[in-house]
C-alpha cells in the first residue's frame, strides 16, 4: 500500500455546493421553495399573509372544485389510498381503463395511455420512439421535459428556431436517408403563451414522412371549441399525430397521458421505461382525472370566463404601454429582460400582496427574464385591476 493511500482525502462536495450557490445568488438566479399554507386558488396563505395568486396553472379552478373532491374521496373509500405496484404488475385497476376511454374520446384518438405525470409521459413517449440513427427536430422553446426526453433517446437531435418552418424544412430536406424522423413541439408554449403552427407542421411532416408529437400540457382543457387543446383549436382533431397532455393544469389533478393509434399505444406499453417502471397512480387521482374531463366536456363556462378575463387584462396592459401578445391561452408574459429587473418587479408585487415569481434562466434564455402571469377562471376583474395598479406603480416609480 502506498503512503498516499493512507492519507485522509478532503471532501470536495461542501465547497462545490457553496461555490455554485454563491454564484447563483450573485447573478440573481438563486431559487428557494415557498410553502403554501392554504389550498391553491386565486388566493393563498403564506405564513401570516394572504396573497393574490397569478402564477398557478390551475386555469379552470378545478383543483379545489367540490366535484373533484367528492369523486376523489369516494375513490379512496372504495379503492384505498394507493395502487401498490406498476401498471404492468398489479396496479392497472379498472379506473385506468375507464379513464383511457374518456381520454381517447376527448382527443378523438383510437387509444390512449396514462402516465404518472406529464414529464414522465414526454420522457417515456419520445425516448421510446426515437433511437440511434433516428432524427428528432425540436422547437427551441419546447418544455424541459421534451428537451430531456430528446437527450435520453440517443437520436440525432436538432433544435430549430421557434416556430421556424423554413428551418425545419431545411433540416428535413438535408437529413440522411436512414432512420426515422420525429418532429416535436409544444402546442401552447408555457412561457410565451403562443401556439405552434400545427397545420403547417402537420403538412411538412406529411411531406417528409415524419411523425409529429405535440405536447399540449397548457392547451388541454383551455382552448378549442370543446376544450380539447391546440389540435381542437385548429380543427385538427382527427390528425394522425402523437398527442401528449397532462391532468395537472386545467384539469386540476395529476398525471400525464398520450393519445394516438392502438398500434402506437401497444408499442409504448412495451417500450416506455417511465411507464413500465413507475408505480401506478392512486385511485383518488384517477377518479379526479375522469371528473375533470367530464367537467370540461360538459361545461364551457370556465373557458369562456378565461377568454373574457384574458381580453380584459390584455387591454389594461396595452393601455400601460406593456406589449402583450394576442392569443387564446391564459398566459401573459411580461418580458422584462434582465434577471435583476424581473426580480425587483416580483418583489414589488410581493410587497403589495400579489404573488408572481420572476422567471429567469435557464427556464428562459438570458436577457428574456420575465413575469409569467397566468389567469384562473376564478379571478375577478377586481383582481386584475389590483394587479394592473401594482404594475403601473412599479413602472411609474422606476426600479
Amino acid at each position: 500500500m502506498r503512503p498516499a493511500d493512507n492519507a485522509i482525502r478532503q471532501n470536495p462536495w461542501p465547497d462545490f455546493f457553496s461555490t455554485v450557490l454563491d454564484g447563483l445568488r450573485e447573478n440573481g438566479l438563486h431559487r428557494e421553495l415557498k410553502s403554501m399554507d392554504s389550498p391553491i386558488s386565486t388566493r393563498v396563505k403564506i405564513g401570516k399573509r394572504t396573497f393574490l395568486l397569478f402564477c398557478s396553472n390551475d386555469y379552470l379552478g378545478l383543483a379545489s372544485d367540490p366535484r373533484m373532491k367528492k369523486v376523489a374521496s369516494e375513490a379512496v373509500n372504495l379503492w384505498g389510498t394507493g395502487s401498490a405496484a406498476s401498471r404492468l404488475i398489479s396496479g392497472n385497476i379498472s379506473l385506468y381503463r375507464d379513464l383511457e376511454k374518456d381520454i381517447s374520446s376527448f382527443k378523438h384518438a383510437e387509444s390512449s395511455l396514462v402516465f404518472a405525470c406529464g414529464y414522465s409521459a414526454n420522457v417515456g413517449v419520445i425516448s421510446s420512439l426515437a433511437h440511434k440513427d433516428d432524427l428528432i427536430l425540436s422547437d427551441a422553446l419546447n418544455h424541459a421535459s421534451v428537451v430531456d426526453a430528446c437527450r435520453l433517446s440517443r437520436a440525432d437531435v436538432r433544435v430549430f428556431p421557434h416556430r421556424d418552418l423554413s428551418c425545419l424544412q431545411d433540416h428535413l430536406a438535408g437529413r440522411p436517408a436512414r432512420g426515422k424522423v420525429l418532429v416535436v413541439t409544444d402546442g401552447v408554449f408555457s412561457m410565451d403563451g403562443d401556439l405552434a403552427p400545427l397545420r403547417e407542421l402537420y403538412g411538412v411532416c406529411g411531406e417528409y414522412g415524419a411523425l409529429l408529437v405535440v405536447d399540449d400540457a397548457h392547451g388541454t382543457g383551455v382552448i378549442g371549441p370543446s376544450g380539447g387543446g391546440s389540435l381542437d383549436y385548429f380543427c385538427m382533431q382527427n390528425a394522425d399525430v402523437v398527442h401528449v397532455g397532462t391532468f395537472s393544469k386545467a384539469l386540476g389533478s395529476l398525471g400525464g397521458f398520450v393519445a394516438g393509434s392502438k398500434l402506437l399505444m401497444d408499442y409504448i406499453v412495451n417500450h416506455a421505461r417511465s411507464l413500465i417502471y413507475s408505480t401506478a397512480l392512486p385511485p383518488s387521482v384517477l377518479a379526479a382525472n375522469r371528473e375533470g374531463l367530464r367537467i370540461v366536456r360538459e361545461d364551457s363556462s370556465g373557458r369562456e370566463r378565461l377568454a373574457s378575463l384574458r381580453s380584459y387584462l390584455r387591454t389594461c396592459l396595452l393601455r400601460l404601454g406593456i406589449p402583450t401578445p394576442a392569443g387564446p391561452a391564459p398566459i401573459l408574459p411580461l418580458i422584462i429582460g434582465s434577471e435583476r429587473e424581473a426580480g425587483l418587479l416580483s418583489q414589488h408585487l410581493w410587497k403589495k400582496g400579489i404573488l408572481v415569481p420572476s422567471i429567469r434562466p435557464p427556464t428562459v434564455p438570458p436577457g428574456k427574464s420575465r413575469l409569467r402571469i397566468t389567469l384562473s377562471a376564478l379571478h375577478s376583474e377586481t383582481d386584475l385591476d389590483r394587479l394592473v395598479e401594482a404594475l403601473e406603480g412599479f413602472f411609474r416609480m422606476g426600479s
